[in-house]
């Protein structure tokens, strides 16, 4: 009993020593992969959230699909207003960086670079290098904290030229 319990305790260990160096980098963006529901809160009002982060191009890419809808509400009285993005999290082999583009529904798009992963692996921060269709100055953050295996939330923040970061939008994800 005791030597099958050791190794189901060691059998991840070997598992990652086997991993091919390309999955090996993937680590870090693994947790995301599924479908994800939740709610938000934000410049744009409450909204309900659905995205989904799946495998792309022979594993190359993670895409990222993301809708989220916002009833008619105090900042937005009229029909209330429904967001659509696409992303891709790609491995820069170059830089030794992943990098998040996304796509918006309002032409916007965002090119972000790994601004770091904490040392227990459970805060992902992303910040933008550049944004099509806006200002130039313009800049974004994109911070994930990973709460435990099914949960996620995530706070995404905009700077006016030459202004600190203020939150635009936080959300609170949940494995389907």
């Amino acid at each position: 009993m005791k030597r099958i319990l050791l190794f189901i305790m060691l059998l991840p260990l070997f598992t990652e020593a086997q991993l091919s160096k390309k999955d090996s980098i993937w680590l870090p963006m693994n947790f995301f992969i599924g479908s994800w529901v939740g709610e938000g809160k934000g410049e744009p009002g409450n909204g309900k959230y659905e995205r989904t982060y799946s495998w792309a191009l022979n594993k190359k890419f993670i895409q990222v699909n993301n809708k989220s809808t916002y009833p008619p509400s105090d900042n937005n009285k009229q029909k209330g207003e429904v967001h659509e993005d696409i992303g891709f999290i790609s491995y820069d082999g170059m830089r030794n960086s992943f990098m998040l583009r996304q796509f918006h529904i309002e032409g916007f798009v965002n090119q972000y670079k790994l601004e770091s992963i904490s040392a227990d692996g459970k805060t992902i921060v992303f910040i933008s290098e550049a944004i099509e269709n806006i200002p130039q100055g313009y800049r974004a953050r994109e911070t994930y904290t990973i709460i435990n295996q099914d949960e996620f939330a995530e706070v995404f923040e905009i700077a006016d030229p030459g202004k600190d970061f203020a939150v635009y939008s936080e959300a609170h994800l949940k494995r389907k």
